[in-house]
Formats: structure tokens, C-alpha cells, sequence
């Protein structure tokens, strides 16, 4: 049956007809990751860089209630000029965003889901969601991990957001079963800093090996994601060091305020990103670029090993 509430671009949708690789990208990065104009700017930016390395972007979003693979310039322009204003969506808020006609940029959640749907197995964002601080006593825990654990979609990240705890992170992701690979790192990257003092399940220096394991956990009929935790270059980073006294700043800000929930990230990534007097934007901008390259290596691989070329 045709999914008349899902529109994929041509361009999408003559890729995948031809196995050639896409990567899906969200669109919360867009709307509430960061400022306009920098947002629009830094997607853009994505867009250029995946189709130098050959492969085509699919950048996905909800527009009037019609949901979109692979976004044109218009409407990711439309998107950042709205920012804030426009609805977060997870998979909870799905089903209602189409059917009440919503505006709605993607999380990492509803990214997966729908990469799904359009048939893309490779997702690239900036940080993933995770279990938050306090999470013991307030259950502030993303809906990213149950996704990713329930989603055959491959993502690749900076590892978790810094502002989060990322050992109860890492433990949730075990207990699910997803797989966390470090990218040419013995350490696992947080957001930020291209290490933390936690270890990944794997160390992966080639992305044909990361491609293979994907591909043979969707041989074997598994149905979860994996995580490829991709370092941000060590010119780009804020150290763990300098960057957690002012992560708890915020964070102790947020709760004084009562800012939780959906609302936490948003707040806690701008405050981060004054206090460092923008610094922190800069490094999250950085991040992106990078793991759109690695993101572009991988679905290269798996597109070859589709064909039966690897």
C-alpha cells in the first residue's frame, strides 16, 4: 500500500532504487540544535559534503503534516527560520503531527523510524539522547535508546550528549543490546570531547568492518540499530576536564528553574553554549561535519556489500 503521508524526494528515491548509499539525517538539529542562521548554514554545509563523498543526504522532517525524506533547501530554510517553534518530534508524537497537519522536526527517534519506512539503513546526527542526570529519581530517560534497540537503522554520533550520564547510558544500550563501536578510539567520545574514560563494546579503524557487522546483524534477522561513536577532531574539542564544571553549571541552572524533561536539552545545550561564549557551537558544528564523512564512508561499504561488491 502507498504511504501517502510520506513524500521521498526523487533524488531519494532513485537512489535507493539503485542500491546506491543515502544517509539520513534529522532535523531537531535544524530547529532546536542551534541559532538561525548557523543552523540553516550548517545543514547546507551536510548536504555539500555527503555528496562529495558520492553519496546522496536525506534529510527528513514533517511539513504540514506531510512527511519528508530528503528535504530540499526551501523547506530545510523553512525548518531553521522557525526553530524553536517548531514541534520536536518523537515516535510518540507521530501519529498526530500527519494526522492534525503539524510542522515537526525529527529527534534521532522518529529520524530512525522513518529512515526505516524510506528503506535507509545509515543515520547521522550530532549527539545521542540518553539516560539524563537524576534519572534514578526523575526516569529522564530519551526515547533515542529504546529506538535504536528496536530499529535496524545504523546511527553514527559523537558519542552520548555530554550533558548526560553516560555510564547509565551506556548500561541501558547493553541491556538492549546494541552494539557501541568507537571509531579509531580504546575510549569512548562524549559529545564534546573526542574521550571519556569509558570503553566502547568495539574498537573500529575501517568502515567496511563496521558496514559488515551491520550487514550481517540484518542477515542474521536482528532488529536492532547499532552505535558508531565517532571522535570529534581533537581541534575542535572542548576536554572533559573544562567542559563538565560547566555542564553542571547548567545543569544545576535547569533544575533550579525547573526545566525537565523534553524541555532539558534545549536549555542545557544553549546555557553550555553561552557559557563557553559560543565555543561549544563551534565544536557541535565540527562534530556534525565529521560524522556526515564517516556516516558517507559506512553507507558506501554496506551499498557495496549489498551488490555483492565487498
Amino acid at each position: 500500500m502507498k504511504k501517502t503521508y510520506l513524500r521521498i524526494s526523487p533524488e531519494v528515491e532513485a537512489a535507493l532504487a539503485e542500491n546506491r548509499p543515502v544517509v539520513a539525517l534529522e532535523s531537531t538539529i535544524i530547529s532546536h540544535g542551534m541559532p538561525y542562521p548557523q543552523n540553516v548554514e550548517t545543514a547546507l554545509e551536510v548536504d555539500r559534503i555527503i555528496r562529495e563523498k558520492g553519496v546522496v543526504p536525506a534529510t527528513i522532517g514533517v511539513i504540514h503534516g506531510e512527511i519528508i525524506v530528503g528535504m530540499d533547501r526551501d523547506e530545510i530554510t523553512y525548518m531553521g527560520k522557525a526553530g524553536l517553534a517548531v514541534r520536536k518530534l518523537s515516535r510518540r508524537d507521530m501519529g498526530a503531527a500527519v494526522a492534525l497537519g503539524l510542522d515537526g522536526a525529527t529527534t534521532s527517534a522518529a529520524t530512525s523510524i522513518i529512515a526505516h519506512l524510506a528503506g535507509i539503513r545509515i543515520f547521522a546526527t550530532g549527539g545521542l539522547g540518553g539516560v539524563h542526570r537524576g534519572a534514578p529519581e526523575s526516569f529522564d530517560i530519551s526515547a533515542d535508546l529504546d529506538e535504536i534497540a528496536r530499529t535496524p537503522v545504523l546511527t553514527v554520533c559523537a558519542g552520548p550528549k555530554a550533558i548526560l550520564d553516560i555510564p547509565l547510558t551506556l548500561e541501558y544500550l547493553e541491556t538492549k543490546g546494541v552494539p557501541v563501536v568507537s571509531y579509531r578510539s580504546d575510549r569512548l567520545p562524549a559529545f564534546y570531547s573526542s574521550q571519556s574514560p569509558y570503553s566502547p563494546d568495539y574498537r573500529l579503524d575501517d568502515p567496511a568492518d563496521i558496514a559488515r557487522i551491520f550487514h550481517l546483524q540484518q542477515e542474521m534477522g536482528l532488529s536492532n540499530g547499532m552505535l558508531v561513536c565517532n571522535p570529534v577532531p581533537r581541534q575542535y574539542e572542548i576536554p572533559q576536564e573544562e567542559i563538565n564544571p560547566v555542564i553542571e553549571q547548567a545543569v544545576r541552572e535547569a533544575e533550579e528553574k525547573g526545566i525537565h524533561g523534553k524541555d532539558s536539552t534545549p536549555f542545557l545545550l544553549d546555557r553550555v553554549k553561552q557559557i563557553t561564549g559560543g565555543r561549544s557551537l563551534d565544536t557541535n558544528i565540527q562534530l556534525v561535519y565529521n560524522n556526515v564523512r564517516l556516516a558517507s564512508e559506512i553507507a558506501k561499504a554496506l551499498a557495496a556489500l549489498s551488490a555483492g561488491e565487498l
